[in-house]
């Protein structure tokens, strides 16, 4: 299982925790929140509040139950697919949209219980077992997904009709949507998309500080009250008629914050194959997610302090639980509210605290100033996102890491827009085991590899690995390294020169490995490479070993 790496905070030269200084960076990442939460509300057809209320319960419960310290819990857009994708799910069914909402929520507290299951279970290595190529290949694909969504609301066009159909039908219908647009929100959509993409490109110090979310929000306001956007009426433009109004263009939350909350409606559980297969969806791609976010802002974490990531899905279950009772989204650790907290200068958990609590204090007192918000301007942000996601740098980068890897990468992507996201990773996953058995990888070595371990007296723990090195029987060499490294304080030496493969993804964990043990003060050396021959140039790209001299 997955063991805990410990930090040691004292090895770095950055300084402590300065609570002032993380406060501000929380109310900072507030202000990123608070549309995206919005945004990611509606995409998933849910009412806008009920992403805030994630992100209050996340910031602030798991703070008192993670060891995470700069990690931001709370909606992200990579669960937009899943959880609109059990919506319309319990809509087909016959439920109308409150209660399809709410039978959500009785999948959201059931998948939080399964999670809180795997906390205890200490089942926090299941980050561990899946490929590179397929996980990169499933956030590409939800991108596709959430911009095939948005761009139509983007316009102005609001048809509840898109929600039940696939993206790839969704991005024929573009060229329509872009014939009916409504002229006054695509503006507003259209200069949201510019400034979330050109900021970047200005170098002004007092500019780049400013996050690209609040200036969108600040032109869209500003738009929305010039143009009386919250006034139902029409307008003309270009020779025709336009409506405009509160509704559908608007964001609508509740004036009294009490009456944000919604409970789960467990009538669900009767549609026993749409209810498990979403709770599984939930728990597993939830969990996945969420230790793959967690681990990254480990890596950037200035402290260099490490997630124990068993109590952080079981923070992350118990948080989810509860968020779901009440009416929230599921959560997972977000990687871009994360990485703001720290290049704020947060240091600790204060920041996520104050952003839970700042979100909570606007939603209940200034209610009237949210509901003036342009659901364009929120559907350009979430453009941005899906289009980082599924950025075509990210079809360059595998290309760069090997050609198999861009096959299991493009096939997950294609699989889970022609499927779901559950088919479409494992189609993934067995893609990447085809390829390993094509380089010469035998059948027997897909899901077990010896790995026999020598103790020398000078504390030298030598594991040779034998047969193949892949995703697939990765945690048990993981669980290897770990204890003979931090366990035993030993110098561990991994030895893969009678590895007939040892894949792209063994070869960066194995890197992330060996970066954490010289943070921590250990030694990690990884010998026996030189007689495989990579697939590529790239130095974590996959290799197999090539026959010696007489060997054929």
């Amino acid at each position: 299982m997955s063991q805990a790496i410990p930090s040691n905070p004292a090895k770095s030269p950055v300084n402590g925790p300065n609570y002032g200084k993380d406060a501000f960076a929380g109310f900072l990442v507030f202000l990123i929140a608070l549309p995206l939460c919005l945004g990611i509300s509606k995409a998933c057809d849910c009412p806008p509040i009920a992403g805030v209320l994630t992100a209050i319960i996340g910031s602030i419960l798991c703070a008192f139950i993670s060891n995470s310290e700069l990690t931001i819990k709370g909606p992200a857009a990579g669960m937009i697919a899943i959880v609109l994708g059990a919506v319309t799910a319990f809509k087909g069914v016959g439920a109308d949209d409150t209660q399809a909402y709410r039978m959500m929520l009785a999948v959201g507290v059931v998948a939080g219980i399964v999670q809180i299951v795997l906390g205890l279970l200490k089942a926090g290595s299941l980050g561990e077992f899946f490929p590179t190529a397929a996980v990169h290949g499933l956030l590409a694909a939800i991108g596709f997904i959430i911009i095939s969504k948005q761009v139509h609301v983007l316009l102005g066009v609001h048809d509840p009709a898109f929600l039940k159909k696939g993206a790839f039908a969704l991005f024929a219908e573009i060229p329509r949507s872009i014939g009916r647009l409504n002229p006054r929100f695509a503006i507003i959509g259209v200069i949201g998309l510019i400034i979330c993409f050109g900021k970047p490109f200005i170098k002004i110090n007092w500019v780049k500080k400013v996050p690209a979310q609040l200036i969108v929000l600040i032109v869209a306001l500003a738009l929305a009250s010039y143009w009386g956007l919250s006034k139902e009426s029409e307008y003309s433009m270009g020779g025709a008629t336009y409506k405009q109004g509160p509704k559908p263009y608007l964001v609508s939350v509740p004036t009294d914050f009490r009456q944000a909350f919604a409970t789960p409606n467990f009538d669900a559980i009767q549609h026993h194959g749409i209810f498990w297969q979403w709770v599984l969806m939930f728990a597993m791609i939830g969990t996945l997610e969420s230790l793959l976010s967690a681990k990254a802002v480990d890596l950037i974490d200035p402290l260099k302090r490490k997630t124990n990531l068993n109590r952080d899905v079981l923070a992350v279950g118990i948080a989810n639980t509860v968020t779901a009772a009440v009416g929230g989204l599921p959560m997972i650790s977000e990687i871009v509210r994360s990485r703001a907290n720290i290049d704020n200068g947060a240091r600790s958990r204060v920041g996520g605290v104050v952003h839970g609590l700042c979100l909570l204090a606007f939603a209940a007192l200034l209610p009237a100033l949210i509901n003036q918000i342009p659901l364009a301007a929120l559907a350009a942000m979430l453009v941005f996102t899906g289009f980082r996601l599924a950025s075509p740098m990210e079809f360059v980068h595998m290309a760069h890491i090997g050609k198999e890897q861009l096959l299991v990468f493009v096939t997950t992507i294609v699989a889970v827009l022609m499927t779901d996201l559950l088919i479409g990773i494992a189609i993934g996953v067995v893609m990447e085991m085809c390829v390993h058995v094509f380089l010469g990888a035998s059948f027997g070595s897909l899901f077990g590899s010896s790995a026999d371990v020598e103790h020398h007296p000078n504390g030298i723990s030598v594991i040779t690995v034998r047969n193949a090195a892949m995703f697939s029987n990765w945690i048990p060499l993981r669980k290897k390294i770990v204890q003979y490294g931090y366990e035993m304080k030993n110098k561990v030496v991994v030895d893969l020169s009678q590895s007939s493969l040892v894949d792209h993804t063994v070869m960066d964990k194995l890197m992330a490995l060996k970066n954490d043990f010289t943070n921590e003060g250990l030694e990690l050396e990884i010998r026996g490479l030189d007689d495989h021959q990579p697939v590529s140039a790239h130095p974590l790209a996959t290799r197999r070993l090539m026959p010696s001299d007489g060997q054929g």
